[in-house]
């Protein structure tokens, strides 16, 4: 297909014959391919999934530990809204 093919004639009403129109379809699933390829080459062979993850979630627990009472309050009131998943016990990690 030519990049700039022109548009299909249209009639004394302005709709076009559906008949000339061209499918229109790119297939990425080779560029998909070769990019989860390049990322998992980035990553090396010592990445490993359920650390990062469990560091993750280290991460978050920390970020919630040790509020003050204002803060704690309003970590409660978004807890209880659904907007923050219930992390932590509320008290900082030594």
């Amino acid at each position: 297909m030519a990049p700039h093919e022109p548009t299909p004639p249209c009639d004394a009403t302005g709709a076009s014959d559906a008949s000339e129109l061209v499918d229109f379809a790119v297939d990425l699933t080779s560029q998909e391919v070769l990019r989860r390829a390049q990322v998992m080459a980035a990553l090396g062979p010592d990445w490993d999934p359920l650390e990062v993850l469990l560091g993750e979630e280290a991460a978050y627990d920390l970020l919630y530990s040790g509020l003050d009472a204002e803060q704690q309050r309003l970590y409660d009131d978004l807890v209880a809204a659904g907007v923050l998943p219930s992390r932590g016990d509320g008290s900082a990690a030594a």
